[in-house]
């Protein structure tokens, strides 16, 4: 009996203990939950803090949509507002008044590397976001260089061969999804002009299915844990080997060969640094990398903006479809039947049909920077506010397209609006569809010539009826496309 007493006793103390614990840890708990509760209602100098529950609140609302979170955060805070996530403080700068210094920055003062990291496995080492900003601005260089004007020149044949064979497919008529054709077709023309015709003709299948399993190893998870040994980022990461060795015996090839071909695959081949790494050629490695790199910056957004293109055009016949038609009689007419970079080049109104399709659906619903120093913002109604060193600043393409101050009626579809004397992009940083300042888009000519040359085949070619209402935007992709439509197509004579 006096031993079961004692094991009682003993038995009461650690119970008293752990409540004593316990009861401590809630204190505490509850001490740092006031704590931050006044702290993010005291008077300051940086954002408004747009959490709720303390600690776990920036998670919560960043768990129920990005778009929600813009949407909520700026009826309540207005242009700028911080949402804490985890051990990080995200700001969000919405619209152009405070958008400047986010565009135009230096990389010393507003970086990508820290943001964009997360790509490493994907793109590989020692390209893009593995090397630091001198090296990355010699590797953009080279890729600029396979975008001028006469490279382009270039592949606008190779697009439309794509597209005219791709379109030879269809029947007299039928019934499409724009999203999963052109996601196709865009995929063969980027297979022709990035990745060279030895990967088009010979291996295109493998390569496209390797490219699908680097798709598929990005997903959400991937941004905060890229290297989790998940079953996706392990396919991911075969699939990455798997490229590497496959374009090293492509880039033997044409070097031991000295054969060469029009397109950016040969551009890298060429490329020598100049300011860094000895002046020395790119490494069978390094090419690989960023022809990964060119090829996810492209190939989803050229795909989806061409989809949402066909869309709108569908749903405004008089407005934009129509005219769009009578612009390629108009380009027949004085350039002939060949679709040549002048005769693209020249597109005004196909081009303003694309341009507001993208205004009103960019790809990126979020693109970010790490802020490196310490910076100020003064908002549209005119408060001012300091982002502190170590924020990640996002904005929102998505979100600033559609404030009326920026852009009138922004829910409607009107490509004349980016018409003289309108022109409603002038105002800078308003329309920033394929980004602004230091990092826009590089791509930008290229892909709007592709996407131009893919809607003048179909415009000579076809009539489209849209089976389903406009769709809706897709927020549950890492690239936001539009969610499934039926469209109707007709096959009709030549122009």
């Amino acid at each position: 009996m006096a031993d079961l007493a004692a094991e009682l006793s003993l038995l009461l103390e650690k119970f008293n203990a752990t409540q004593l614990v316990l009861a401590g840890s809630a204190t505490l708990f509850l001490a740092l939950i006031i704590g931050r509760l006044l702290f993010n209602s005291l008077p300051s100098k940086r954002p408004p803090v747009y959490e709720g529950i303390p600690y776990i609140g920036g998670l919560l609302k960043f768990a129920q949509g990005p778009w929600k979170l813009l949407h909520d955060g700026y009826a309540k805070f207005g242009d700028v507002f911080t949402v804490p996530v985890a051990h990080k403080r995200v700001t969000f700068l919405i619209g152009p008044d405070v958008s400047p210094h986010f565009f135009k920055a230096a990389d010393d003062e507003m970086s990508q590397s820290e943001v964009y990291d997360f790509n490493v496995p994907t793109f590989g080492r020692g390209v893009v976001f593995d090397v630091e900003q001198k090296v990355r601005t010699e590797q953009f260089r080279m890729f600029t260089e396979a975008l001028t004007k006469n490279r382009l020149k270039a592949y606008v044949p190779q697009f439309v061969k794509e597209a005219e064979e791709y379109f030879a497919k269809w029947g007299n008529s039928g019934t499409i999804d724009f999203k999963d054709e052109f996601s196709k077709l865009v995929t063969l023309t980027a297979a022709r002009t990035l990745l060279g015709r030895e990967v088009r003709e010979q291996l295109f299948e493998q390569v496209a299915d390797l490219l699908h399993g680097l798709d598929e190893g990005m997903v959400p998870l991937s941004v905060f844990f890229p290297y989790l040994p998940i079953p996706v980022h392990k396919k991911r990461d075969r699939c990455r080997k798997e490229l590497s060795e496959i374009f090293a015996k492509v880039i033997r090839n044409r070097r031991e060969s000295g054969h060469r071909e029009e397109d950016v695959l040969q551009q890298f081949i060429d490329a020598r640094y100049q300011n860094v790494n000895g002046g020395r050629a790119l490494t069978e490695e390094e090419i690989t990398g960023l022809l990964i790199a060119v090829l996810f910056a492209g190939q989803h957004t050229s795909s989806i903006t061409t989809s949402w293109t066909g869309i709108f055009m569908a749903a405004n016949k008089e407005k934009a479809f129509q005219p769009a038609v009578e612009e390629q009689k108009a380009i027949v007419a004085k350039y002939g039947t060949d679709l040549s970079f002048e005769a693209l080049s020249d597109m005004e109104v196909l081009h303003r049909n694309i341009t507001e399709a993208l205004r009103m659906h960019p790809p990126l619903l979020l693109v970010m920077r790490y802020a490196r120093k310490p910076f100020s913002v003064t908002t549209r109604d005119g408060k001012s506010y300091v982002i502190p060193k170590g924020d990640v600043v996002a904005a929102s393409p998505n979100f600033s397209h559609m404030l009326p101050h920026v852009f009138k009626n922004p829910e409607k579809y009107d490509p004349d609006r980016f018409a003289p004397p309108r022109e409603e992009q002038n105002k800078p940083y308003s329309f920033i569809g394929f980004g602004a300042g230091r990092h826009a888009c590089i791509g930008q000519n290229f892909a709007y010539l592709q996407i131009k040359s893919i809607w003048s085949v179909l415009l000579r070619n076809f009539e489209f009826e849209l089976l389903d209402p406009v769709p809706g935007a897709d927020f549950e992709s890492m690239v936001i496309g539009p969610k499934a439509c039926r469209v109707k197509f007709t096959r009709r004579k030549l122009l």
